[in-house]
């Protein structure tokens, strides 16, 4: 018997994901979804049609939604939930996502988005998550926390007014991306600060960013992008998937050595999906060249991203921008290569 969570585009059910019993997942759009008023598909890489997707699309898609490598790994063991099991984590995490997109068990509604479920955080209790947050990434199992963010690093989405930092726990959608230091790597906020604010003093597009204390922890809150504020108050959540899921490329491969999109593959998908595509062209090689010079050899292919502000993207900014060569024991290796084949790395 297949088990079942409803998929929701913002506050419309899209389909189901399901896993059966060999562990193999599928994805359908609901009936009623195809034939209600302007459907959207939730990926480039699964197009509006009546019949299922199958595991090798469907895979790769919703696994871009949890966590990379070991965070992935501690989230899994603190749940007690295999690791490989995305279906199983994405039960648990899935209510608050990156992009448009929340999961539920089938038949729940999510809750209201005008739902005002926040948990304003004290200062001891924003010590307190920082904390936790390397043994608990996301605070996975927390009561009434569902938020899954992809990524290697330790972070997790809050609701940010003013000074004020929150806990979203209804359906409120969050606002920014906390994100403290990297474990063993000194001054990585620092580091993604000054890479972003850079960035923005050479007008590429990136969020808006700044450093705050927790106690004597710094982090960085980062503002999502995927969402849009109103000035009645409300958030919209936008929607938006990474390259990896728009060409079905499971995250664990998104080096393009490993089979992850490299420039050429990048560009292609920019020509086929974008409401824009030389611009977007244009804006991708510049972002590239921008990794290149601060010498961040970590722009691999879950790093950049379509956004949906309509039914045709565009390309996202940029975002998890870190000078990976003031660390030497990091690769150096580029994960995208120049057209023709030259690799992009530091010394080249």
């Amino acid at each position: 018997m297949a088990h079942l969570l409803d998929v929701w585009f913002g506050e419309t059910k899209a389909g189901a994901l399901a896993q059966d019993e060999a562990g193999a997942l599928s994805f359908a759009y609901d009936p009623g979804y195809l034939t209600g008023v302007d459907p959207r598909a939730i990926s480039f890489s699964m197009p509006l049609q009546e019949a299922p997707y199958t595991d090798r699309v469907v895979r790769p898609f919703f696994s871009g939604l949890l966590p990379d490598e070991g965070a992935r790994q501690r989230l899994a063991g603190a749940l007690g939930i295999s690791a490989g099991n995305a279906f199983g984590l994405l039960e648990v995490i899935g209510g608050e996502c990156a992009g448009a997109l929340s999961l539920y068990p089938a038949g729940e509604a999510p809750p209201s988005s005008d739902d005002d479920g926040i948990e304003i955080l004290s200062q001891p209790r924003l010590e307190e998550i920082l904390g936790k947050l390397r043994e608990r990434p996301l605070l996975g199992g927390e009561e009434g926390v569902r938020l899954s963010l992809a990524g290697a690093q330790d972070k997790i989405a809050v609701c940010v007014e003013g000074d004020a930092i929150g806990l979203a726990k209804g359906g409120r959608p969050t606002t920014h991306i906390l994100k403290p230091f990297i474990q063993a790597l000194d001054g990585t906020v620092e580091n993604e600060l000054f890479c972003l604010r850079l960035a923005a003093r050479l007008k590429l597009p990136v969020p808006a960013v700044e450093m705050r204390y927790g106690g004597t922890i710094p982090f960085l809150l980062v503002e999502r992008y995927d969402r849009a504020a109103h000035k009645d108050g409300t958030i919209t959540r936008l929607h938006q998937e990474d390259f990896c899921q728009a060409l079905s490329v499971p995250p664990e491969l998104k080096y393009e050595e490993e089979g992850g999109p490299g420039t050429e593959r990048s560009l292609d998908l920019i020509g086929r999906a974008t409401a824009r595509p030389a611009a977007d062209r244009l804006a991708f090689i510049r972002a590239l060249i921008f990794h290149y010079l601060v010498g961040n050899a970590d722009a691999h292919g879950k790093n950049y991203a379509l956004l949906y502000r309509g039914k045709v993207p565009d390309l996202a900014p940029l975002y998890d921008v870190v000078c990976t060569a003031a660390y030497p024991r990091l690769a150096k290796n580029k994960p995208c290569r120049l057209a023709g084949g030259r690799s992009l790395t530091p010394s080249s």
